[in-house]
């Protein structure tokens, strides 16, 4: 038997963790399994230093799920869905597939408030870098959202037949034409609305502010829902895939800059 300074130990890490499972099990939109994950680091320069939320399907990668319109559970009815030959700004094999990637290596615990809640209770939180908040249970979303000092968050599922109309108060309704625009202020809702160069605003709108002034999502965190009573957003068309976005009426009013 050796003695007791002659046993090799290995050193106890304390590294923090990269990330959390917050949910894993059916899509809200179509019941197939899904999993939401949050990573607490970020290189996004547009939203700067936020929590990102990524909702994935939990048994296919995030590539596969868009050639196959498996994309469905986490995208729902989004007319930019990549499988439909839509103009999403999302390059789905580089961060969502290194997500999903980290997530079938077991990189993220799963989320326990007793122990994780301090991490993010400083934080503004991403509701949906890849994928639609609302194919996930508003409860969850919802505890997100209201956990750090303040979240953004986007929707495409409105029209959505399962939607859940309490994400209206936690999340912009994406528009893709003035048109739609008008029709979701008409019922009380604020919108983040897709725009071509040289289209105009509503006097109820305001250009993205990270297009005017150059400031990050975390320093203007106007995309909220209905938590304030504010203006509603309006961004030129962006991405590699910009030339497929093809909705547009002209507003003479204030044109985008």
């Amino acid at each position: 038997m050796r003695t007791l300074g002659t046993i090799k130990t290995t050193p106890r890490t304390t590294q923090a963790p990269k990330g959390f499972v917050f949910y894993k099990g059916p899509s809200v939109l179509d019941s197939q399994p899904i999993v939401v994950i949050g990573t607490l680091e970020t290189t996004n320069k547009k939203t700067g230093d936020m929590v990102q939320v990524w909702i994935l399907r939990e048994d296919v990668s995030p590539v596969a799920a868009t050639k196959t319109g498996e994309d469905a559970s986490v995208c729902g009815s989004c007319p930019h869905r990549w499988h439909t030959g839509g103009a999403c700004y999302v390059n789905v094999g580089h961060a969502p597939r290194g997500i999903y990637d980290a997530y079938t290596r077991g990189v993220y615990p799963l989320y326990d408030p007793a122990e994780h809640e301090r991490l993010l209770r400083h934080r503004k939180i991403r509701l949906g870098a890849y994928g639609d908040p609302a194919a996930a249970p508003y409860e969850l979303m919802n505890y997100l959202a209201g956990i750090g000092i303040g979240h953004t968050g986007y929707t495409h599922q409105a029209r959505h037949k399962n939607f859940d109309e309490r994400f209206l108060s936690i999340c912009m309704v994406s528009a893709d034409s003035p048109k739609q625009a008008q029709q979701w202020h008409e019922k009380g809702a604020r919108t983040f609305r897709v725009a071509m160069s040289g289209d105009g605003l509503f006097d109820n709108e305001i250009e993205c502010l990270a297009d005017s002034m150059g400031m990050t999502c975390l320093e203007c965190g106007k995309c909220d829902g209905n938590k304030r009573d504010d203006q509603n957003i309006v961004i030129a068309v962006h991405g590699a895939r910009q030339k497929r976005f093809k909705t547009s009426t002209i507003i003479p009013t204030v044109s985008i800059a």
